[in-house]
């Protein structure tokens, strides 16, 4: 409630003020330390956003059955587990359970926005990356653009779908349904500045419990995507939990090979125009 009072105020000011400020850029910090998989955020999402019905098939992978994002699972919800070896005495071995719920990471640099050939993905004036399903026209582009694998398309349909960040929702200053169902506060939305401090001050505290492996992923602005708009405190490496440990936008070489495409084309045409001239002597 806090968040969505603190965006309602935002708005109240700049109107107040006589001209129009933008937004900030807002996001999701998913501390996966508090999740305990109830899956609330997935059932929110689909019923909020009106996706199909997916996952009722058995997966084998323990109590997971939507087995990772797509077209009609926008919100997963991941249940890893860990074999231990027993610390209290008894020699005895144990499981540790990590759970995550994961979603689009909304990148700073989104290879998807780079190779939409209709304009279908944009940016909103919150950050995040939207598909307009009305003007999709199938392509498939953005899905091998994607470095996390997160946008898919729907069967029978065609057209690429994936996580809004409830754009609807925040254009009237209230926060995703996933966020606001979440009992744990294991997905918090809100600026994504204050996100990132806050998740700092939370690894930290973790550090000095002895969770000596909690780490950030996706926090910070200088990785291969720029920074996600989506980013996690995880308690042990990123490919546990089916993420990639340094994903790259796939675009990144697209301006460079512009200018060497340029190039070689503007010497191709010199040559051919030499070519004209002396055969025309």
């Amino acid at each position: 409630m806090a968040t969505e009072m603190n965006l309602l105020e935002r708005g109240d000011v700049a109107a107040s003020s006589g001209y129009e400020s933008p937004p900030p850029r807002v996001g999701f910090f998913t501390d996966t330390s508090v999740c305990i998989g109830c899956k609330a955020c997935e059932v929110a999402c689909k019923e909020w956003n009106h996706v199909p019905e997916d996952g009722l098939n058995f997966t084998g992978m323990s109590y997971d059955n939507t087995e990772g994002l797509g077209a009609d699972s926008w919100r997963h919800v991941a249940f890893i587990e860990q074999k231990v070896v027993g610390t209290d005495g008894s020699g005895q071995d144990g499981i540790r359970w990590l759970m995550a719920s994961d979603v689009c990471k909304h990148c700073t640099h989104a290879a998807c926005l780079d190779v939409c050939p209709t304009g279908s993905l944009f940016r909103t004036e919150f950050g995040t990356v939207v598909v307009q399903e009305d003007i999709c026209n199938g392509c498939g582009y953005c899905i091998s653009a994607c470095p996390y694998g997160v946008i898919d398309q729907r069967h029978g349909d065609g057209r690429a779908w994936k996580c809004t960040l409830c754009y609807d929702r925040l254009s009237v200053g209230v926060e995703p349904a996933c966020a606001k169902a979440c009992p744990t506060d294991s997905i918090q939305f809100g600026p994504l500045e204050e996100l990132r401090a806050r998740a700092e001050r939370r690894r930290d505290q973790l550090h000095r419990s002895g969770v000596i492996d909690a780490r950030l992923y996706g926090e910070s602005p200088d990785d291969g995507v720029g920074g996600d708009g989506a980013f996690f405190l995880l308690l042990d490496e990123p490919e546990v939990y089916g993420l990639p440990p340094d994903p790259i936008v796939t675009t990144r070489d697209l301006p460079a090979m512009y200018r060497r495409a340029g190039v070689a084309a503007a010497a191709l045409v010199s040559v051919v125009v030499l070519g004209f001239g002396g055969a025309r002597r």
